[in-house]
């Protein structure tokens, strides 16, 4: 089966499972797990903050950090197809209590800054407190793009005489670095606090992390504990990150020239509608058009050819391409889905 739906499917490696039994364990809610302290310590140097933590998901890496944040009736200002407010269940609200106010999205995953600067509230009884500004990088729901460093550095020479907090959701933020060909200190040298996940393109089984200062690191542990996500032997889990970090990570390059030569292939393929110029990492997303196959039978006969998409609705569809995925396949996925479509 060729699975492209996500790069979450990624599986762990022979070398990865090797390297994760034979790391050091401990009891990490006592902070005595050896190896997630080294992960910990090895990704907060890499971000160049003071600390990390490690967590569960992504979901709750963001989750936390809002909280962290903000109190509750505070405002988080977001982008309409941002993580946190289409896919991670209102958890800010259910659990936290906080208002979002969501701003359009363009398709390089910023918001206007204009637009940004209109939403933050003026002090008056009757408005919810502007405390929170989430950005995405690289952006899921706008082709995977990846944002640079010069529009983090305008949002928050702005923000900061609100006194507005800056928290990216990382959760492919190794993809935008590899992309923009900067480290990621420079990257989010601008955010206050930072989510990355190391269960997509990295291929680790489970796992993310928060970044930020010691005090918020504080803060965002005993949220941690409050939400189910302190773990034990943490350390057979946080093992395969360290590992994903010194040999994954660099070659994330693979997977973003896989994926812009699979859309060329698709883009010849007269009943499908997409813009090539948009692929910039390993996230393809196309339409379905010129065809009589409705998105069910799409996916059905996809199956039945052994692979596997990402159906968004509306004749929308995603294609992410990671190192599970070789690209000797790529002729195949792209002729089959020719003659697919054709019929």
């Amino acid at each position: 089966m060729i699975d492209l739906r996500s790069d979450t499917v990624t599986l762990p490696s022979k070398e990865m499972k090797q390297f994760l039994f034979d790391s050091p364990l401990g009891d990490d809610v006592y902070g005595e797990d050896p190896s997630v302290n080294l992960l910990e310590k090895k990704v907060s140097d890499l971000f160049g903050k003071e600390d990390a933590l490690f967590v569960p998901s992504g979901t709750m890496a963001n989750l936390i950090s809002v909280l962290a944040h903000c109190n509750r009736g505070d405002e988080v200002i977001l982008g309409d197809k941002s993580h946190i407010f289409l896919y991670e269940a209102g958890g800010i609200s259910a659990f936290g209590g906080i208002h979002s106010y969501q701003l359009k999205n363009h398709d390089n995953g910023t918001i206007n800054i204009t637009d940004i600067q209109n939403s933050i509230r003026r002090d008056d009884s009757h408005y919810p407190i502007s405390k929170l500004l989430c950005l995405e990088n690289t952006h899921n729901g706008c082709y995977g793009s990846p944002v640079d460093t010069k529009y983090f550095t305008e949002i928050k020479n702005i923000i900061n005489k609100h006194n507005i907090k800056l928290h990216i959701d990382g959760a492919r933020i190794f993809n935008a670095s590899i992309a923009l060909n900067t480290p990621l200190h420079e990257l989010t040298k601008e955010a206050d606090s930072i989510s990355c996940c190391l269960s997509k393109g990295l291929s680790c089984p489970v796992g993310s992390l928060i970044v930020g200062s010691k005090d918020f690191i504080q803060k965002a542990h005993r949220l941690r504990k409050s939400l189910g996500g302190g773990m034990r032997q943490a350390g057979l889990l946080a093992a395969a990150g360290i590992y994903a970090l010194d040999n994954i990570y660099p070659k994330l390059n693979i997977d973003h020239e896989n994926a812009k030569i699979m859309a060329e292939g698709l883009s010849s393929i007269k009943e499908l509608s997409m813009d090539v110029s948009k692929v910039k990492t390993n996230l393809i997303f196309f339409y379905l058009e010129n065809s009589n196959l409705s998105d069910e039978q799409f996916i059905n006969k996809l199956l039945e050819n052994n692979i596997k998409l990402d159906a968004k609705g509306n004749r929308k569809f995603r294609i992410a391409t990671h190192i599970n995925f070789k690209k000797n396949d790529i002729d195949f996925v792209v002729e089959t889905i020719q003659s697919m479509v054709k019929q």
